[in-house]
């Protein structure tokens, strides 16, 4: 195998073990994110497998004597030295420089849209919690302790009543 095969079916198999598909699944909301995301690790699986099987093998060794027993010595030589001749392209990777600096991109707006993310899930939690409270007193609570809670309401209610505004 070649070193940079080598390199890429290394670098498949540590992709592999780092990648956190539990993590992730965990964070999807919608159907649709999660059937994507269940097309994504298959695919990635199936390049993975196809890394480790096709392309790590070394070719067996071909046995030159055995084919001498059966066939013209000098015949064989002749296909051992075009054997021997081929030479295999390296691969040379061209397409990576291209895309990690998108692909590396990508992964700090996926950073900074997580923390986004977080940030407005909690305030939504809080909010939650803030309206279920308001729920739970709402039928015992009065006038002054609902705008103890929202002083801009109040405010918005005297401007009203000192412009003389009935909302008519």
């Amino acid at each position: 195998m070649s070193g940079s095969s080598k390199k890429l079916v290394d670098a498949a198999a540590k992709a592999s073990k780092t990648i956190d598909w539990d993590g992730m699944a965990k964070l999807l909301v919608t159907d649709e994110a999660k059937k994507e995301f269940v097309n994504l690790r298959r695919a990635f699986d199936e390049v993975n497998t196809t890394l480790q099987t096709k392309f790590s093998q070394e070719p067996e060794p071909i046995d030159w004597e055995k084919y001498r027993k059966g066939i013209d010595s000098h015949l064989v030589d002749m296909y051992k030295e075009a054997y021997e001749s081929i030479e295999i392209p390296k691969f040379e990777d061209t397409v990576t420089p291209q895309y990690k600096p998108k692909f590396d991109a990508l992964l700090v707006e996926l950073k900074e849209a997580e923390e986004q993310s977080v940030k407005e899930s909690k305030r939504l939690e809080k909010e939650i919690a803030e309206v279920q409270e308001l729920k739970k007193k709402i039928s015992t609570m009065t006038a002054n302790e609902y705008f103890e809670k929202h002083p801009e309401l109040k405010k918005q209610f005297d401007d009203e009543i000192r412009n003389d505004y009935w909302g008519y």
